[in-house]
C-alpha cells in the first residue's frame, strides 16, 4: 500500500520512530570514565563516589521540588503579570525586577541568614514565643531562595508563552461563551506550554547547576560533600574533577530528557 501511494520515497518514514538520540552516547562516554577511574584508581575516586553519593540524592531531590514550585510560582506571576488589574500586575513587576535583579547566591544568604532574623525580631515585637525561637531549616530556605529567584525567570518565559498565541483564539473562545479562565485554560496555557518547553528544559538544567550554591547555606547537597571530602583528604583536583563529572552525567541527562519530551511533543502535532 505504501509503494502505490509514493509514501516509501519519504526520508525516514517507519525508521523515525525508533531512531535514537546519538547525544546518549556522550552521557555514556562521561559514566564509562566516572566508571574507569572508579575500578583502576578506587582511592581516591571510588572513596570520593561513595562519600558524596548521599549529596547527590540530595541535589537531585533539592532541584526537582524547586522546579515543580517554580513552575507554580512562575505561572501564577505570569498570569499577575498579563492581568487587567493594575495593582496585580504593579505586584508582580515589582518581584520579577527585585528577583532578577539580585544575585540567586546573595538571596540564598539572607533567606537562610537574614529571614530568622526578622521572624524573631517580629515575634520579640509581638510577644509571641514561637516566633522569637524560630530557627531556619537550611534545605527549606535553600528551595525557598531557589524558588523565589527561578520563579521570576519562569514567569517571563510563560508570559512570553501566552502572548505569543494569537489574540484571535482568546476572541473566538470566547464568542463560543467560554469565560476568560476557561479560555485561558483550554485554549491558550495547552499551545502557551508547548511553545515554551525548550526555555523551560534550559531552566531546569540551569537550576541544577545553581543548586550547587545551596551548599552555602548548610545544605549537604553534593558540593559541600565535596568540599567535606577534599577538606579531610587534601586531594583538590581528583575530588573535584569528580564532581564535575557527576554533575555532568546529570544535566547530560536533563538535556537528552528534555530534547525527547520536545521531538514526542513536536511527533505529536504533526
Amino acid at each position: 500500500m505504501d509503494d502505490e501511494n509514493g509514501l516509501e520515497k519519504i526520508p525516514g518514514r517507519g525508521a523515525a520512530k525508533y531512531q535514537i538520540d546519538h547525544w546518549w552516547w556522550l552521557v555514556v562516554a562521561v559514566a564509562g570514565i566516572v566508571l574507569l577511574l572508579s575500578l583502576t584508581q578506587p582511592d581516591p575516586y571510588w572513596r570520593i563516589v561513595k562519600f558524596v553519593s548521599d549529596g547527590v540524592l540530595v541535589t537531585v531531590g533539592v532541584t526537582l521540588v524547586s522546579f515543580l514550585l517554580t513552575l507554580i510560582l512562575g505561572l501564577v506571576i505570569a498570569l499577575g503579570r498579563i492581568s487587567k488589574n493594575g495593582f496585580f500586575r504593579w505586584i508582580t513587576t515589582i518581584y520579577v525586577e527585585v528577583a532578577r535583579g539580585i544575585p540567586l547566591l546573595v538571596q540564598l544568604l539572607f533567606w537562610y541568614f537574614a529571614f530568622p532574623s526578622l521572624i524573631q525580631s517580629f515575634g520579640r515585637l509581638l510577644s509571641l514565643q514561637i516566633l522569637e525561637r524560630y530557627h531556619a531549616n537550611p534545605y527549606i530556605m535553600a528551595i525557598l531562595g531557589l524558588c523565589f529567584c527561578y520563579g521570576a525567570y519562569m514567569s517571563e518565559i510563560y508570559r512570553a508563552g501566552i502572548q505569543s498565541i494569537s489574540k484571535g483564539q482568546n476572541e473566538a473562545a470566547r464568542s463560543l461563551g467560554m469565560t476568560h479562565g476557561q479560555a485561558m485554560r483550554y485554549i491558550i496555557l495547552p499551545q502557551a506550554v508547548k511553545v515554551i518547553l525548550p526555555p523551560v528544559g534550559n531552566e531546569f538544567i540551569s537550576l541544577l547547576k545553581d543548586s550547587s550554591l545551596v551548599s552555602v547555606v548548610a545544605v549537604a547537597d553534593m558540593t559541600r560533600r565535596g568540599r567535606e571530602f577534599m577538606a579531610a583528604n587534601f586531594i583538590p583536583v581528583e575530588t573535584w574533577l569528580m564532581i564535575a563529572l557527576l554533575y555532568l552525567i546529570m544535566t547530560l541527562i536533563a538535556a537528552r530528557v528534555v530534547a525527547w519530551i520536545e521531538k514526542k511533543t513536536q511527533t505529536e502535532e504533526r
